[in-house]
């Protein structure tokens, strides 16, 4: 989970624009003089003085409210400063998790350059600001689901955390509401050699994963054919019902090459039938689009589900398994990434926790289970 950050910004008194419109359109006034002589008294010119500083400092303010309300118009997603939006819908996920949908008030496509740029290079974020309190917190656009590619909306995926002052503000808003976002802050670029990425989510960790999977398979062409594999572990089942793994977990004990089915998939591998269709279809939002993201790329998109609730959890053979299996060969170059993403214990019993430093978020040394594995040719990324 990404901290929240206080905001930063130069606040005007709230009497700063009345102030200014009245020094403006005060009247200069003409003072008589009693001599005849040409030079001007130091009265007097102490006057004009404090009358021209008044006038530009009236000026410069009023500059610059107007381009603080220049800058607001402005319906284009910027890293700079906060864009209005508003919010669209909210569909619930599970019980303590929602997909929120907001969109700028003017759809007039100037969004979509900031948006495909941020896709082709990596994973990425934006930040919610809450204003009451003057705080924000990054989170994850999910993928569009718009066919067309011409809805300028932004999907998120968003917890409802308790204690978190955000995520607890977001979820209180009624639709309609505005909201008022900036970016994108790229998280991780992922390289144009990638040819494979373990991703390792926890509960809302998802998102990225699918952001990183959206990234990386649209790439695909006869002569490249990335692959991804997503390890996502919740607390309980209602998060990631109707997902289904592809192997029982019997079998992940007993068959040590079980993953070759994964990457050279053969003609006995088995299809869902209706009953697993139907339960895909009645499940949770976020599985429907991991199964279409499979179906949309067949034999590059792998998902296993393990679940605290029922005991399963994300081990070293789950990662090992994997690692192996995509090793590249002898002589040749790796292209391989794991991302881990999701709540900070969860990352750092997976990979070692983050780091704050002078006022930035490191990486902080590898550790934790992958670490314990030693995996070569990997590189690893904390989101």
């Amino acid at each position: 989970m990404k901290p929240r950050t206080r905001l930063r910004g130069f606040l005007l008194p709230h009497n700063a624009c009345p102030a200014a419109a009245r020094s403006l359109a005060r009247p200069q006034r003409r003072n008589a003089t009693t001599s005849t002589s040409s030079t001007s008294s130091p009265t007097s010119q102490i006057r004009w003085l404090r009358l021209t500083v008044v006038t530009v400092t009236a000026a410069g303010i009023g500059a610059y409210i107007k381009w603080l309300q220049d800058s607001g118009s402005s319906t284009t997603l910027n890293p700079a400063r906060f864009t209005p939006y508003t919010l669209v819908s909210r569909e619930t996920v599970s019980s303590t998790g929602s997909l929120f949908t907001i969109k700028p008030p003017k759809s007039d496509g100037s969004n979509f350059e900031v948006y495909d740029a941020a896709w082709k290079t990596g994973v990425w974020s934006v930040m919610f600001k809450q204003p009451q309190l003057q705080i924000g917190r990054d989170y994850t656009p999910l993928p569009s689901t718009d066919p067309d590619g011409d809805d300028e909306c932004l999907r998120f995926f968003i917890r409802k955390d308790p204690f978190g002052e955000v995520s607890r503000y977001l979820h209180s808003l009624k639709i309609g509401a505005p909201i008022e976002v900036r970016g994108p802050r790229i998280e991780c670029e992922i390289p144009s050699n990638t040819k494979t990425i373990l991703f390792i989510a926890g509960g809302t960790g998802i998102a990225p994963a699918l952001q990183a999977g959206h990234t990386l398979l649209r790439r695909t062409d006869q002569t490249n054919k990335p692959k991804i594999h997503i390890l996502w572990a919740n607390r309980r089942r209602e998060d990631c019902k109707g997902g289904r793994n592809e192997i029982t977990d019997s079998e992940v004990e007993t068959q040590t090459s079980w993953l070759s089915r994964l990457f050279k998939p053969s003609k006995s591998a088995v299809t869902p039938g209706p009953s697993d269709v139907r339960d895909i279809m009645d499940g949770s939002l976020i599985v429907q689009e991991l199964e279409a993201l499979k179906a949309q790329y067949p034999e590059q998109v792998t998902v296993q589900y393990f679940v605290d609730d029922e005991n399963k959890f994300i081990g070293k053979k789950s990662i090992s398994d994997l690692t192996e299996a995509a090793s590249p060969s002898p002589g040749t170059q790796s292209g391989n990434l794991i991302f881990v993403s999701g709540p900070e214990g969860f990352i750092s019993y997976m990979a070692g926790p983050k780091l704050w430093a002078q006022g930035m978020e490191l990486q902080g040394p590898l550790r934790g289970i992958i670490k314990e594995l030693d995996l070569k040719d990997w590189a690893v990324w904390k989101l």
